[in-house]
């Protein structure tokens, strides 16, 4: 199923018919531009490229700039392919909207997390922390013994430990869009998409 470039604005609250309140999260999906088209016969494999946003020329590199006059198109700020749509309904230079999804639709999410720098092992990975008795002043978010005694004598790949966190590719299955704004390119998810405000998003059918 298709899917395209959106820009996460944030979340909200709105109300069911039987007056419960739920969270969404608004997604400004598109408009996007066909920059290009991938083909078995020249390209081994079929999607779309589509750009989302504007880039100012000078940011972009001479053969970008030419690229983008032949085809007559404005710079785009992002690209991403997606190979779920029938390349063979579309042309260099169409623009896909929000109105390729409609209401009750499930969609996937992914984007970047927000990212959180160096962190400890409680808020990285949800320890208790240490027992504060016993005159343990020192030891309420210390992660507690890592390594073994005298076989192995070495600490395991992939223990939990401090470290960077966030600022990684997540996606989110199983979101129901709950509204389309057709003429404001705004999609209504319930719940919460990872990223943070103004994080550029892939919403996939």
């Amino acid at each position: 199923m298709p899917g395209m470039l959106a820009k996460k604005l944030g979340m909200t609250n709105i109300y069911s018919e039987d007056g419960r309140a739920f969270p969404v999260t608004v997604l400004e999906v598109g408009p996007c531009n066909v920059v290009a088209i991938k083909t078995k016969e020249k390209d081994g494999y079929e999607a779309l490229q589509l750009g989302f946003g504007k880039k100012k020329e000078k940011h972009l590199s001479k053969p970008q700039i030419e690229n983008y006059k032949k085809l007559k198109l404005t710079p785009s700020a992002y690209l991403r392919e997606f190979k779920s749509f029938d390349i063979s309904e579309y042309k260099i230079g169409d623009v896909i909207t929000a109105d390729i999804f409609e209401e009750d639709d499930v969609v996937k999410v992914s984007a970047k997390s927000k990212g959180k720098g160096f962190q400890g092992v409680m808020k990285r990975h949800g320890f208790a922390g240490g027992q504060r008795t016993h005159g343990q002043g020192d030891r309420e978010r210390a992660p507690g013994s890592i390594g073994q005694s005298s076989y192995p004598s070495r600490v395991f790949k992939g223990m939990k430990m401090g470290g960077r966190t966030g600022h990684k590719r997540i996606t989110t299955s199983g979101l129901k869009v709950v509204k389309v704004i057709n003429e404001k390119n705004l999609v209504l998810v319930k719940g919460s998409v990872p990223g943070a405000i103004n994080t550029i998003v892939e919403i996939k059918k």
